[in-house]
């Protein structure tokens, strides 16, 4: 039997220092918004061929600056930029017909800075949703459990490996913002709540585990209980991400530019979720645990 809560100072260490290098990179350097959040216009082609994304990027490059491309369905393109008037927008298609072929303009948008910050509270709602549900679905289903760890504590330990993960994925984006322009867009955040499924799936595996033995060990130290019960999920664990790691990284290297950074969001983000459902979520409920004994 692995003894993982022998070493989970050393492990909490590790994620202080990974969670202090982001916070302090959200604190001084931000998220480097897209134009999603901020505001800017958004232009929909269709080619007639599958669009080169690579040769329209480097055309677009030469006429308007802080460009995101992203592909729509087989032979669509979305060229996200700054705000552009009529004749800039006229001028980019003229550029583009020229150099990159024929296209039929389908949609040509204006996101004001209005419509930015409605989708940054949106986001926020959307993750705090996210989070009380997670809180009331493990409270009830381990509702039956009431020594040594209640429900409510196996759903507050799984938020806050939640936040774990988020905040780590964020920080890794803000650093990549700064030094690499990298942009935060409305993909992110739907790859921060498939990693928030992502990570509370892989800890509840565990916490299940857990609510399992303490009944079939009764008597037995809430430690051994759930070294045991990592040890019994730390294989199944490390398949089924290291399977869904295996796939973005294919996405990764050949997915396209166009998704590359909604698959880094995910590829961070399945790494983060397994450790912490391992390694942060289940030795919190021994060190609430003990702090509860001694304040008792």
């Amino acid at each position: 039997m692995l003894k993982i809560l022998k070493y989970y100072k050393y492990l909490f260490a590790f994620s202080g220092v990974v969670l202090v290098a982001g916070l302090f990179s959200l604190g001084f350097y931000g998220l480097h918004l897209g134009i999603d959040f901020k505001g800017g216009t958004i232009t929909e082609l269709e080619y007639a061929a599958a669009p080169d994304i690579a040769h329209i990027r480097s055309v677009v490059d030469e006429q308007v600056q802080g460009v995101q491309l992203q592909t729509a369905a087989d032979k669509g393109l979305l060229i996200k930029t700054g705000v552009l008037t009529q004749e800039e927008h006229q001028k980019l298609l003229a550029v583009l017909k020229e150099k990159t072929g024929e296209f039929t303009e389908k949609q040509f948008e204006l996101i004001g800075p209005v419509v930015g910050r409605e989708l940054r509270s949106d986001a926020l709602w959307q993750l705090a949703l996210v989070s009380l549900g997670i809180i009331l679905y493990i409270a009830y289903a381990f509702r039956r459990i009431q020594r040594p760890i209640t429900a409510w504590r196996f759903g507050w330990a799984a938020v806050i490996a939640l936040l774990h993960d988020l905040l780590i994925v964020l920080g890794i984006f803000s650093i990549l913002g700064h030094y690499k322009g990298v942009e935060i867009d409305s993909m992110f955040v739907t790859a921060m709540l498939t990693v928030l499924g992502f990570s509370v799936h892989d800890t509840i595996v565990v916490f299940d585990r857990i609510r399992e033995n303490i009944k079939i060990y009764a008597g037995q130290p809430l430690e051994f209980v759930i070294n045991h019960s990592i040890s019994q999920t730390l294989v199944r664990s490390l398949n089924t991400s290291l399977t869904v790691l295996f796939v973005l990284l294919a996405l990764l290297l050949f997915g396209g530019e166009s998704i590359r950074y909604f698959v880094l969001a995910l590829f961070i983000g399945v790494i983060t979720g397994t450790y912490s459902s391992i390694f942060v979520a289940s030795p919190l409920l021994v060190l609430w645990q003990k702090w509860s004994a001694r304040k008792g």
